[in-house]
């Protein structure tokens, strides 16, 4: 088998100028963590993302924006999370591990992401928190969803780990709840060298324990010192949120992918369109076969971080679809985000049992593409033809069994 087109874990190639942001931080970063580029990042994106200045804080990855966001909802005994089973890990676990507990929501089968009305069949009186995922770089509907969080008296809190730039009503994902977070990994349309991330924390006073929580509960002493190497260059307290403590850690960030997060935020609007066409051009190309079912969203409420689709007669012709892509026309394609139900980690935290009916049927079918930005014009229609030579070659195997 001849692979020509992987499934990358790389989205972009950096541009010559993005290139030199990062040697210029290099050459000229007078620390080269909690300097002047993370100030610049976290006051540029939050300026793109149209929300309050220091209400966004750079961190080492989406991950670590999840940990905070999770001590920030101050979990009791008992208290719940709602969260769609079909979503990536960490989205998830964080929440666990400070003490919420799951109740897994399902997902609408078209758009692939919850609902007022999937979330609202989840809540409990237990229900504390609801966390939205707005996966491969779709919005889902978070006006409704909102409503339904304040009526319920419950925090809101997006991942919008793959949707940077996607815009619903004008706004921004991960603009709308109490607390969003975003990724900057590799596989990103806004990537910082292979890990990154950023918390928004809307509430003023949440947002200002994040500095500590960030960086090992460093802060300034208060009042003047009249020498200022005494008692030390700086103070480390404990973080309280009310009466509690809230125990930090080190989710820092280096000056370096601050530097080009900055420098790329200039392109993400591009790259997202750029993506996005190339979507609508292979969907539309492949309108007459009915096999797949893609989700078109030829606006900016998708920025198509990830191109996926769901394989129409069934789990078995999945199967026989990669298989041939992959041994036939060599081109890898994957299956992404089993439900987490699934998966021994939750079942041997005893977090196994889901009402999510979509969520498994479209894991069960779906098919996800090599989908980089990176990706040549000439390999993307070989793209598209690979696709549709696959689905006649399996048409007609199906003809000739009948």
């Amino acid at each position: 088998m001849d692979l020509k087109i992987d499934f990358s874990g790389r989205a972009v190639h950096y541009t010559e100028d993005e290139i030199a942001a990062v040697v210029d931080a290099m050459r000229n970063a007078a620390t080269l963590t909690q300097g002047r580029y993370l100030a610049e990042f976290e006051s540029r994106f939050a300026a793109y993302q149209g929300v309050e200045q220091g209400s966004c804080h750079a961190v080492m990855n989406g991950t670590g924006a999840l940990e905070m966001a999770a001590q920030l909802c101050a979990f009791k005994p008992g208290d719940e999370f709602v969260i769609p089973s079909h979503t990536f890990t960490s989205s998830a676990y964080p929440f666990i591990k400070h003490g919420g507990r799951p109740v897994w929501a399902d997902i609408d089968p078209l758009t692939r992401v919850v609902t007022a009305e999937s979330i609202a069949r989840a809540l409990t009186p237990a229900t504390r928190v609801v966390v939205v995922v707005h996966l491969y770089g779709y919005v889902a509907d978070m006006p409704a969803i909102l409503d339904l969080c304040r009526q319920k008296n419950l925090v809101c809190i997006e991942d919008a780990a793959q949707a940077i730039g996607s815009e619903l009503d004008g706004r921004k994902a991960g603009s709308f709840g109490d607390m969003a977070i975003f990724s900057f990994h590799s596989h990103k349309n806004l990537t910082t060298l292979g890990e990154g991330g950023m918390l928004y924390v809307a509430d003023p006073a949440l947002s200002s324990l994040v500095p500590m929580l960030r960086h090992n509960g460093h802060c300034a002493y208060a009042g003047d010192r009249p020498d200022y190497w005494k008692p030390a260059m700086g103070n480390v307290d404990l973080p309280m949120l009310g009466d509690a403590p809230v125990m930090p850690a080190n989710y820092c960030i280096g000056e370096i992918e601050c530097a080009l997060g900055s420098v790329l935020l200039n392109r993400i609007d591009e790259i997202n369109a750029q993506k996005r066409a190339r979507a609508i051009r292979l969907i539309d190309a492949l309108a007459g076969y009915q096999e797949l079912e893609f989700h078109r969203v030829p606006t900016t409420r998708h920025n198509y971080h990830l191109l996926a689709a769901r394989c129409e007669p069934g789990a078995d012709y999945r199967d026989k679809f990669i298989r041939n892509m992959y041994e036939r026309r060599g081109v890898k394609c994957v299956v992404q985000y089993l439900p987490l139900n699934r998966y021994d980690f939750y079942r041997k935290l005893g977090f196994g049992q889901a009402n999510c009916p979509q969520a498994d049927a479209f894991f069960d079918t779906m098919v996800s593409f090599p989908f980089q930005h990176w990706m040549s014009d000439r390999d993307f229609e070989y793209l598209i033809g690979a696709i549709e030579a696959t689905l006649l070659e399996l048409r007609n195997e199906n003809a000739g069994d009948a």
